[in-house]
């Protein structure tokens, strides 16, 4: 079993990889059989990824789209899982395409496994992404 801070600490390295762009090693923080889901996600959009080859296909070219530069007023918050936590923050920078500022407010709760992430449920704003530029799955909405 982790211990309390082993999340919480598992997610700001994630955050830190983020901002690097390092997108193969935020995706190895996860287990293969790990879950991202997207409860609010638009139609056209993945609601949910099973396993970690479909995390790493949905975030490949998330640095192509999305220039991120900080995630400032990040909360975590431990729950009576030591293993899961909820986490409040804002992620900035500026969308690549059109060089508009990019802001998003996320909720998210986190769960591991092993050390690893093991479901991820990101709840963002869906209307966010709605403005050009901002579809980094490559879906076709």
């Amino acid at each position: 079993m982790s211990q309390p801070a082993a999340a919480a600490d598992l997610y700001r390295r994630s955050l830190r990889l983020l901002l690097d762009k390092d997108i193969p090693a935020w995706v190895d923080l996860w287990t293969d059989d790990g879950v991202m889901e997207f409860p609010f996600a638009p139609d056209g959009w993945p609601r949910r990824l099973e396993g970690k080859e479909a995390i790493a296909a949905y975030m490949r070219h998330y640095p192509d789209h999305i220039d991120l530069h900080d995630f400032p007023d990040l909360r975590i918050h431990q729950t009576s899982d030591p293993e899961t936590i909820v986490v409040e923050m804002r992620g900035v920078g500026r969308l690549v395409e059109s060089d508009a500022p990019f802001e998003m407010t996320y909720i998210a709760v986190v769960s591991v496994r092993d050390g690893h992430f093991a479901s991820y449920r990101d709840y963002w704003n869906p209307l966010a992404v709605l403005e050009p530029g901002t579809d980094f799955t490559g879906s076709s909405r």
